[in-house]
C-alpha cells in the first residue's frame, strides 16, 4: 500500500510561494472606503444662516436679553424648529435646528436662566449660522485662520485679546468664547455667546458644563 503524504507548503525561494495573510490584517477595513461622511456635515457658508452680533446686545434675530418665547418665535421665524427640549441644572435649555436638517444635533442652542432670561447662546459649528461680529467670520472656521483674524483686528484697533482655557483667541469686548469641533479629521470653531458685565470670565466660568461638551 502506498500512503500519499501532504503535500509540502512550498519555500520562501521556490515558484508558488505564497506568505499567510497576517492575522492582524484579516478584519482590517479600509477606512478611506468605510468612513461615512455624513456623519460630520460641514454646511458652507452658502448654505448657512448669515447673522451679526453686536455683543452684549444682539445675535441674529436675537436680542440677548429675550425671554424663553421670544427667543423661540424669533427663531421659528427664521425657519428653524424646536429640536431638543430638556432641563440641565440650574439651566432650561432649548436646541434648534432648521428643518431640512437631517441630524438631531442643533445648530443653536439656547440656555436660559431660571427666570426665562436668555443667558449663553451657542451657535453650532458644523451646522450653525455663520455669525460675523466686527467683519471676522467666527463658526465653522479653521482655527489657526480665525485667531489670525482675531489678532489683526486687535493690532489694527489697539484692542486687547483674550486667551480662553482652551488657547483659543477673542478680542476684548467681544462678549463671545470660541470652541473648537470635531468635523471628521477637522475641526472647526464653534461660538459661544452671552452678556459678560465687567469680567468675561465671570461669565464664562458660569457657562453651562454641557456646552464644552459637543461632538
Amino acid at each position: 500500500m502506498v500512503t500519499l503524504s501532504e503535500p509540502r507548503p512550498a519555500a520562501s525561494w521556490e515558484p508558488g510561494f505564497a506568505p499567510a495573510p497576517d492575522a492582524r490584517d484579516v478584519n482590517r477595513v479600509d477606512d478611506h472606503r468605510a468612513m461615512d461622511t455624513d456623519m460630520w456635515p460641514v454646511l458652507p457658508d452658502a448654505e448657512r444662516d448669515d447673522w451679526n452680533y453686536l455683543p452684549g446686545r444682539t445675535l441674529g434675530p436675537l436680542r440677548m436679553d429675550m425671554h424663553r418665547g421670544e427667543v423661540i418665535a424669533a427663531l421659528a421665524a427664521h425657519g428653524f424648529v424646536t429640536r431638543l427640549d430638556g432641563y440641565g441644572p440650574g439651566w432650561d435649555p432649548v436646541s434648534f435646528s432648521k428643518q431640512d436638517t437631517p441630524m438631531s444635533q442643533g445648530a443653536v442652542e439656547c440656555y436660559f436662566s431660571t427666570n426665562g432670561e436668555l443667558a449663553y447662546v451657542r451657535v453650532d459649528g458644523r451646522l450653525g449660522p455663520q455669525v460675523s461680529c466686527e467683519g471676522i467670520r467666527l463658526v465653522g472656521r479653521v482655527p489657526s485662520q480665525l485667531a489670525q483674524d482675531m489678532e489683526a483686528h486687535a493690532v489694527k484697533h489697539d484692542t486687547g485679546l483674550r486667551f480662553s482655557p482652551s488657547g483659543d483667541i477673542s478680542c476684548d469686548g467681544f462678549q463671545l468664547e470660541i470652541g473648537a469641533q470635531r468635523a471628521g479629521d477637522r475641526i472647526v470653531t464653534s461660538a459661544l455667546f452671552f452678556v459678560a458685565g465687567d469680567d468675561p470670565s465671570v461669565a464664562r466660568d458660569g457657562a453651562p458644563a454641557a456646552v464644552w461638551h459637543r461632538w
